[in-house]
Formats: structure tokens, sequence, C-alpha cells
């Protein structure tokens, strides 16, 4: 490679081309310069240099870093030294280049621009201290904009709707940025100003290899059957079928199979895919299955890089959380830090249907204390708009489901009589409904209460059967668990009073009523949403979008629809 080889050269050769750049020395044209020409160009330049990408104002505080990396160096250049453009630089530039790598967009830090600016950068003559200069301050700011997206995302949580927590530990982004400007290994420097979980790491991994797949074409269209296929039925695509599942590791690569027939490994590799995209994994090949096979690479592309958008909002774990994923329908208690599976208890859940007044919102809580055998009290707009029309036709249902009227917010509020003026006053919210204690009561046998603005909490729930179905989205918004037990023995842990699991399940089968167990210590619990999620094992789990955040979030980014 010559000396004056263009940045568009050295990015098609990647580290390779970087490496023979810097070994090359200074290209063709390029002296010792005076520092103070330069300096004076960077401090001309800087009152409209946050304005160099043609983005918005830069947020989380880029702006003022901008101004702080220079002024406390009196203005000398950052990615030049004495005249060249640092090796440093040329791996930032490699690192903005490939932001989709980064689940981003080249264009949003005007990668191409900045690619021309270090051509010209590069070569000497009139005008080379103002280049330089220029190239300076345009690499700063996209530096910083990108480091800002790396480590909080483009968009906040608030911005999406979501009440996940504010408190994010410092960040000092001109210091990131004088170390990015000095690192040995420009990848090592990006991860240090990423999100810190091992599950992102992953998912940025996968989404490596899905772009890989894409690269190589659209898949072929898979006939569809007359009907839900079975082991052994006639099926002319089972050639495209085995190929679909063998590149997305659902089926063994290069195991040979009976042509035309849909065999039982090819339904082994449809059940594996079902168990990842949340279907009902029978192995079978009906038309939900064939849809969720019909969706193109860059939807999944697209659903990984939202995912890894919503982990940048989230801060490491100073104690041990409890997750909820909403879209995914799973309960993860965490018994360290640490994002392990080893070290999570897992469980299926059941969330709020899809209406909009009933979807379980995404927000952060700190559980505080624990009821078992707790009392239902009926949330008003359900008492208003259900049960009160089945208790006027019915003088027996309050009886039926063991529901009481109280006079009060506490358990000890006494139970007044279904008379029609206190039916008046139950529909007026002067009087509540709540449902006694028991196995057939709406919570189960168990609530977890960490208090917040929505009333929403985890319990348990006499519906079982629930938690087969594939798409539990059930309730009015609060979250069902599916072993109250096990996760009341990890949460009780440390509380007073010696929870053992045999403790826990006796006061829940006993006679007691509602017995409050408080926490020593907060639980934070998250209820987040991603349709994207890396296993430890390999391979990539995906969930509908069934709250339509995903498509909220693409207009937020300004990301064109997928096709």
């Amino acid at each position: 490679m010559t000396r004056n080889a263009s940045w568009s050269a050295i990015r098609r050769l990647g580290a390779l081309g970087l490496a023979l750049v810097i070994a090359s020395g200074a290209p063709a044209g390029l002296q010792a310069q005076g520092l103070d020409a330069i300096q004076a160009q960077i401090a001309a330049q800087i009152p409209t240099a946050d304005r160099m990408i043609g983005k918005p104002a830069l947020r989380h505080g880029a702006l003022q870093a901008l101004g702080a990396l220079y002024a406390n160096n009196a203005d000398s250049p950052l990615w030049s030294h004495e005249g060249s453009v640092t090796p440093q630089a040329l791996a930032l530039l490699l690192e903005i280049q490939n932001a989709e790598s980064y689940g981003l967009r080249p264009k949003d830090y005007a990668a191409s621009d900045l690619g021309h600016l270090a051509d010209q950068a590069r070569q000497g003559g009139p005008g080379h201290e103002q280049r330089l200069a220029h190239f300076d301050l345009y690499l700063t700011v996209a530096a910083l904009e990108f480091v800002s997206d790396l480590h909080f995302g483009r968009v906040s949580p608030e911005a999406a709707g979501f009440q996940l927590p504010e408190a994010r530990e410092p960040f000092d982004l001109k210091q990131a940025l004088l170390g990015i400007a000095g690192a040995p290994d420009m990848p090592g420097a990006m991860a240090a100003v990423e999100p810190v979980f091992y599950h992102y790491k992953l998912l940025k991994e996968a989404l490596g290899r899905y772009r890989h797949l894409a690269q190589e074409g659209p898949y072929l269209p898979l006939p569809a059957p007359p009907r839900t296929l079975k082991p052994g039925d006639a099926y002319a695509g089972s050639g495209t079928l085995r190929h679909r599942l063998e590149v997305m590791g659902d089926v063994p690569a290069g195991t040979a199979g009976a042509e035309g027939v849909f065999d039982a490994q090819l339904s082994a590799g449809v059940k594996n895919y079902q168990l990842r995209h949340g279907l009902t994994p029978d192995g079978s090949l009906g038309k939900a299955t064939l849809a969720a096979l019909a969706v193109p690479l860059a939807q999944r592309i697209r659903q990984i890089t939202l995912t890894l958008e919503r982990w940048r909002w989230l801060p490491p774990f100073k104690t041990p959380p409890i997750i909820v994923n909403i879209p995914q329908f799973r309960l993860f208690a965490f018994r360290s830090t640490e994002d392990r599976a080893a070290d999570i208890l897992q469980m299926n859940v059941i969330v709020g249907r899809t209406f909009t007044r009933t979807q379980t919102p995404v927000f952060e809580g700190d559980m505080r204390y624990v009821v078992l055998r707790p009392y239902w009290d009926v949330p008003t707009s359900i008492t208003r708009n259900e049960l009160l029309p089945k208790i006027r036709a019915h003088a027996s249902y309050l009886d039926k489901e063991r529901l009481e009227i109280v006079n009060g917010q506490g358990d000890n509020s006494p139970v007044v009589a279904p008379t029609p003026e206190n039916l008046g006053l139950l529909a007026a919210g002067r009087l509540r409904l709540r449902q006694q204690p028991g196995e057939d009561n709406a919570l189960g046998l168990a609530k977890f209460v960490f208090p917040n603005s929505y009333n929403v909490y985890l319990h348990s729930t006499p519906a079982h059967q629930l938690f087969r179905e594939p798409v539990r989205a059930f309730s009015h918004g609060c979250i069902r668990v599916a072993d109250p037990v096990a996760l009341a023995e990890l949460v009780l842990k440390n509380a007073p009073g010696d929870w053992t699991r045999e403790k826990i399940q006796s006061v829940m089968n006993g006679n007691q009523t509602s017995v409050r167990i408080n926490l020593t210590r907060p639980i934070q619990v998250l209820i987040l949403y991603a349709t994207a999620l890396a296993t430890e094992a390999g391979p990539v789990l995906f969930f509908n979008d069934i709250y339509g955040y995903d498509r909220r979030l693409e207009q937020q980014l300004g990301l064109p629809p997928v096709h």
C-alpha cells in the first residue's frame, strides 16, 4: 500500500490495512507542522463544532466535554501528532465505519465524511493545518456522540414511556475520549464504554452472525403445505426447510435426510425453532411456524439492535435484581449481580393483556415485603366494570366467589352487608371489594410487593393451566408467577423468621390470613421489554412485539421499515 492510500482503501482492508498504513509512517507531504497554527484553527472552529456531524445538540454532557477536551490542553489536537494523523484516529474511524456491528448506524456519525476528511488531513500542502484541525474536531464530535450512544443509548427510556432507573454510575465523557485517543486496543477501548452485561455481549456477537447470514442473500420461500405437517408427511419444501434450519442452528449441519419428506429430523429442528420463537413446541409445521420462518433476517437483526439499545438504558446491578421480560413471559431472579444463567432462578410468568389499559408497564421498583395467603383487593375499575353488574344480577355471587365489601383500607376493616346503599357506595369508590385468602384467590397464595404508582406486583394464581400457553398475556397488568414457593424462598432468604421452603409452604397452605413478611433489604425489580435474547448455549431467542414497543422505538430512532 502506498503512503497516500485513501481511507476507503484502508476501510476495505480493515485491520490489515490499518496496520500497513501505520507501519508505513506519515504519508507523502505530511511534515511536522507548527502546533501553534493547528491550535489556532481548532480554537477558531470550536464555537460551531457541535453541529459538524449534522445531528441535534450533543447529549449527556457531550457539549461540555467537547469544550473541556480542548480547553484543558491549550486547544492541542487529539488525533494528530507532529502533523500526522495518529493510529488511534484511524482505528477509531474503523469502529465508527463499522457502527452496524454495535447495532448503530455509521451515517449517524457522518462516517463517510470522516473518511474523506481523514484522507485530506493526511495530505500536505497549503491549508494543511486547517484540514488537520477540522478533521480533529469533526472526529471528536463524532466520537463523543458515538461513545455517548454506546454507553447511554440513543433514546432515553423516559422518551420511550418507560420508568427505569435514572441514577447511573458517574461517566466522564471527556476522560473516556482521552483514554480512547491514547488506546493501544481500540475495540477494547470501545468495550469499556459499553454495558457491562454478559448477555449484552452475547447479543452483540449474535448480531454479527445474523448480519453475516443476511449478506448471503434472502431465504428461498418455503411452500405452504395444504395442512399442518407431521413427521413422515410428504413435503416438497423439505430441502429448503432443512437448509433454513441448518443455517439457523436448529438442525445439525451436514446431516442427510429423506428428500421430499417432513421427516423426524426436520420435526426435531422445527421444535427447536419453535422453542426459540415462543411458539407451541409440537414439532409440527403449521401456519404459525411457517409465518415465523418467513420473517426476513433483516427483521431479526432489527429486533437485536432494538434490544441492544434497551440494554444500554440499564446501569450495572449493585444488588441481585429480579427481572421480568414482558414479551418473553419470563422472570429471572438473580442470586448474584452477574447475569449468568447458573446464578439465576427462572420461571414462566403471565403478563397484562395487549389492550392499552391492561398492559404491564415497563418500570423499576423496590420489593419490600411478601404477603402469604393475601386478600385480593379488587381494583376499582374491575369492581365497577366487571363485578358489580354480576353482584347486582345474582345475590349469591359474593358468597360464591368469596368476595367481601369492606369499609376501610386495612386488612382489619369491617365487612358490610351488600345492601343497595352499600353497592352504590361501592360503585362510588367509598367502599372496597376484596376476595378472601385461599387457593381460589385471584392472587393465589403469595403476593410480592414493590410499591409503585401502577399498583402492579408479582403474585401466584389459581389458573395454573395458563402457564402451558406459549403466549401468556392474560392479566389486568399484574404479573403472575409459575413457582411462587421457589420465588418466596429466594426473596425471603435473609428475612427474619427463618423462612425455609417447608415453612413457606406450611403458611401458604394453613389457616392464617394475610401474613406479611418484610424484607431485610429491598430487592430491585425491573419490568423490561426485549424481543431478542442471546443465550449462553448459543441459540438466539425471539419474541413477538406484543405491545408494539419495538415499532415505537423504531420511529423514535428514525429507522426505516424493514422489508
